[in-house]
Parts: C-alpha cells; sequence; structure tokens
C-alpha cells in the first residue's frame, strides 16, 4: 500500500544579499516518487542534488512551489488539524547532527517523551513507561534519562533522535544523511538495530545518503538523484545496475566494506 506519493514536485530558492535578491535557483525539477509501506528506499545522489530538499518537503517541513506529497492519497498541505496530527506521529524524521536536533536544556527523557506528550493520547505514567522501553529498543541504559545531549556522545545521542522518531509509533522515518557523521562501527550498529526494528515494527524507511555502502548494506530500492532531478533508479535496490554518470561517481567513491555487527549489549553512558 502507497503510504507517500510526490507527484511532479518543484522548488527553488533565491539567494539574499547587500546587492539585493539573486536569481532563483531550482533545486527540485519536477520530482515524482512513491515510497509504500513497511520497505526501505534508499535517496542516493552528491552534495547539494536536492536529496535534503525533498526529504523536507516529503516530511511537512517545507512546501513545494509546483507538485504535491500526497499521504495515504491527500495533499499534505490540505490536511485538516486531525488529519495533520495523525501525519505528523506517522511520518518522523532523524537528521543528520544530533545536537542541532535536540534542545540541548532538555534531559534525554524530556527529548524522547516530547512527540509523545504532543502527538498521543498517553498520560504521564504510560509516557514514562514508553520511554523506557524506547530507550531499551535503541540499547541505551535507563541510567542516562536525566542526563543532557551534552553529556553523551554523538553516536547515543542520535540513538535518542531515533528513539524519539519511534515514540509515535510512525509508519515511515526519513533519515537524511542520520549516520553519515558516525565512524563505522557506530554505523554497522546502528544499521542493524534500524533493520531489526523494520522487521519487528513493520517501519518504512526513506534513507538519504550519498554513500553507497549503506545503500548495499541497508536498501531494497534505490532512487539517484543528479541537480534535483530523478536520474535513475534500481527497483531491487541492485547498486550494479546503476550506470547514470552520478551513479558512477559515486561508485568511484566507495569507502571500505562495513565490519561484520552482532547485536551488542546495553552501552553505558
Amino acid at each position: 500500500m502507497t503510504l507517500i506519493s510526490v507527484e511532479h514536485l518543484s522548488k527553488s530558492y533565491q539567494s539574499h544579499s547587500l546587492m539585493g535578491a539573486g536569481k532563483p535557483r531550482c533545486i527540485l525539477d519536477d520530482i515524482s516518487l512513491t515510497l509504500n509501506e513497511g520497505e526501505t528506499v534508499a535517496l542516493l545522489g552528491r552534495s547539494g542534488c536536492g536529496k535534503s530538499t525533498l526529504a523536507r518537503q516529503i516530511c511537512g517541513l517545507e512546501y513545494p512551489e509546483k507538485g504535491d506529497v500526497f499521504y495515504r492519497g491527500m495533499p499534505v498541505r490540505k490536511l485538516d488539524k486531525k488529519q495533520r496530527r495523525q501525519f505528523r506521529s506517522e511520518i518522523q524524521m532523524v537528521f543528520q547532527d544530533p545536537p542541532g536536533a535536540v534542545d540541548p536544556r532538555f534531559t534525554l527523557e524530556q527529548i524522547i517523551a516530547e512527540p509523545l506528550k504532543l502527538l498521543t493520547s498517553l498520560d504521564e505514567t504510560q509516557r514514562k513507561a514508553r520511554t523506557a522501553e524506547l530507550l531499551d529498543m535503541v540499547e541505551l541504559p535507563l541510567s542516562a534519562l536525566g542526563k543532557l545531549p551534552s553529556q553523551i556522545s554523538g553516536g547515543q545521542l542520535q540513538r535518542i533522535c531515533i528513539a524519539r522518531a519511534l515514540a509515535p509509533d510512525p509508519r515511515l522515518i526519513i533519515l537524511d544523511e542520520a549516520v553519515s557523521n558516525l565512524d563505522i562501527h557506530l554505523q554497522a550498529s546502528l544499521l542493524t538495530l534500524l533493520g531489526q526494528l523494520q522487521k519487528t515494527q513493520g517501519i518504512a524507511y526513506l534513507f538519504v545518503t550519498h554513500d553507497l555502502r549503506l545503500v548495499s548494506r541497508f536498501a531494497a530500492r534505490v532512487v539517484v538523484m543528479d541537480e534535483g532531478k530523478i536520474a535513475e533508479t534500481s527497483p531491487q535496490g541492485c547498486i550494479e545496475q546503476l550506470r547514470h554518470p552520478a551513479s558512477l561517481a559515486l561508485k568511484n567513491a566507495v569507502l571500505p566494506p562495513f565490519p561484520s555487527s552482532r547485536r551488542r549489549k546495553t552501552v553505558s553512558v
């Protein structure tokens, strides 16, 4: 079943300076894409090709100039208050920069519980129980709940951001370069965790990346972007079939393979 469909999406930005407004730059050019329940789609492309802009359009953080994003057949920009609340709970996003995605004054417990408070009807006792459950999912101890973001590592904070995204039981998580700043062992560990959660929760992922190793490890379908357009797709997630020059450039830049990863015991913080 189709969860999200993007139809003929276009978006431009105009720069401004002391000299006045610059010429509008087209970031997205007639993009069409579907995301189905329970699948993993890799949105692949070089930095600056429009991947993150498309991700923000899909999750409703920005709106297109032309075209529409549809959520379960309904245009996102026309959702009423009740429908938008459901959309916010079902479509979550994990950003590349964990410190920039959280309030530094909040404890980790408050960060995870925030969407539970805003998007669910759980009472305080139920929220605390759900928060503890989510912390266990991302393999962090209960002793971490009272800490501030500055008191844990970047990899651990990214796990907290994933726990927050999981809090309202989403149907789609958009991961915008969410592991690109982590070391190779943490990347492998988080990919394993996300795969396990997909099997148990049935979550769909849109995995925004420029790293072909992540695609081969994680994705079932590949969409390659270049200069604001969809350059090619690989229905079975087979990166060997990719032939566009943008895809070949990424293939030539592939880093060493991931180390083997086993599910580790809860990480102390």
